[in-house]
């Protein structure tokens, strides 16, 4: 079922300028860094847009070689390359992961490579390509690649290029371009290296392509999951005044964004498009003005340091240097104005937050500038059991001050208590965060699993 959602309250009105993070540099030196990923371990994998994928090992060096070097199978110049990296959510079993690429044609390539005997190579002969179809355009390419829960693997892709999509091409449903795709990475069939998911949304339609899951964006440069809210962010490049950022359950498939009809709320080609009431807009935008051109999507913050930066979803702008936030409940906001050309957010193995900048190769990590003191060392603090199920127990060598328990939202679900041992037992079962002070006035937040 399509829905429309007019949130124009809460749009340019809600923008608000609030300097709330810090950027701290985390490692420099890479040449035209397009993304960041982790493969459930302390290593941090840099994709560069040249075609290699460079590690920064858990000493905060780069190995000396990388892990992988595909620079002979691009086409590079304007928005090519290598633009995307996913592993398998068994990597550490089957040493599987993903890349999206623009071949030494111009033309779109999701592939599958997999790691060699040593840890930080991959086989460069592993190569299996699922999926190409080709790029009128150098640009609008897309390039971004996820698992979802579901395990199925989400591919995002622009609409060809060109001033205000001319061939119609992110409304019509008999081409990969313009979309967001879902495919079966384990199940292949009918003679593929995939499968597609038994509820594609297109998937018995004749006149459509059944890997296709939504449809009508632009340039969605950057998507990504929300794996505690089961909702899919996508920020969708505009092309002229308007950048937007969607937000949906993945329970919802089939929904068009409107492209080339609307930029953003606003009608742009109303020609042979459908109603309004069939579309989908965005939860949040915002135009051109200060600068601003291009939309960098991010994440929504999971980390444990920083919980007052719990369930806030992370975008930048290519041009200006800003970074902004939106709150669940869509409300946006400017926590920073910075140097550099974000192209991409990370997170690490512990969902701490990381920023990508282009031009001058380097990587930055969020802080929030509003926390306070220090966190508390490793063999100070204990939580046990965890995961709980009726009550936990803490113990700290400090006094305890007081205790809050937070869900991922970071709401408060408990009233703060100096007990050292806490019932959880009126608490639904999932992942929540302790907050802890002491006299002495130090700090720590620590992940809880309720069973």
């Amino acid at each position: 079922m399509k829905r429309i959602i007019l949130y124009l309250t809460l749009l340019l009105p809600a923008f608000t300028f609030s300097q709330s993070i810090d950027l701290e540099l985390f490692k420099e030196g890479f040449t035209k860094p397009l993304s960041l990923q982790n493969a459930g371990d302390d290593r941090l994998f840099v994709v560069e847009q040249n075609g290699k994928i460079k590690i920064i090992l858990s000493d905060n060096t780069i190995a000396p070689t990388p892990f992988l070097d595909i620079s002979t199978k691009i086409s590079t110049g304007g928005e090519r390359g290598l633009l995307g990296l996913a592993f398998h959510p068994d990597y550490a079993v089957n040493g599987f992961f993903y890349v999206n690429y623009t071949d030494t044609n111009g033309n779109t390539v999701i592939a599958r490579y997999q790691v060699s005997n040593n840890s930080n190579e991959a086989d460069a002969s592993s190569e299996v390509v699922l999926m190409n179809f080709s790029q009128p355009a150098s640009n609008h390419n897309g390039g971004d690649l996820t698992f979802g829960p579901d395990g199925y693997l989400y591919i995002s892709s622009g609409d060809g290029g060109e001033f205000g999509d001319p061939n119609h091409r992110a409304q019509n449903l008999e081409e990969y371009l313009g979309k967001i795709l879902r495919i079966d990475v384990d199940n292949p069939s009918s003679g593929k290296n995939y499968g597609i998911p038994s509820n594609n949304p297109f998937i018995n339609s004749p006149h459509a392509k059944p890997e296709v899951w939504a449809y009508g964006l632009r340039n969605p440069w950057r998507f990504s999951i929300d794996e505690i809210t089961n909702e899919i962010w996508i920020a969708d490049v505009g092309q002229a005044a308007i950048e937007e950022i969607n937000r949906q359950s993945l329970t919802e498939s089939g929904l068009n964004y409107g492209w080339r009809c609307y930029e953003g709320s606003q009608p742009f080609n109303l020609s042979g498009c459908p109603n309004a009431s069939d579309l989908t807009f965005p939860i949040a935008e915002y135009t051109h003005d200060n600068g601003n051109c291009s939309i960098t999507g991010g994440i929504v913050y999971r980390g444990s340091t920083y919980p007052q930066l719990q369930g806030l979803y992370f975008f930048a702008d290519y041009c200006s240097g800003m970074i902004g936030t939106v709150s669940p409940d869509g409300t946006m906001s400017i926590v920073a104005n910075k140097s550099g050309n974000w192209v991409s957010f990370g997170t690490d193995v512990n969902d701490e937050l990381y920023i990508v900048s282009i031009s001058d190769g380097k990587i930055y990590k969020i802080k929030d500038a509003t926390a306070a003191a220090e966190e508390f060392t490793e063999n100070k603090f204990s939580i046990y059991p965890n995961p709980a199920q009726q009550v936990f127990s803490l113990s700290h060598s400090d006094e305890i001050k007081s205790i809050t328990l937070l869900n991922t939202l970071g709401q408060q679900v408990l009233p703060p208590r100096i007990s050292e041992k806490i019932n959880v037992s009126m608490l639904s079962a999932g992942t929540y965060f302790i907050r802890i002070e002491t006299h002495s006035n130090q700090h720590t937040v620590k992940k809880l699993i309720i069973h």
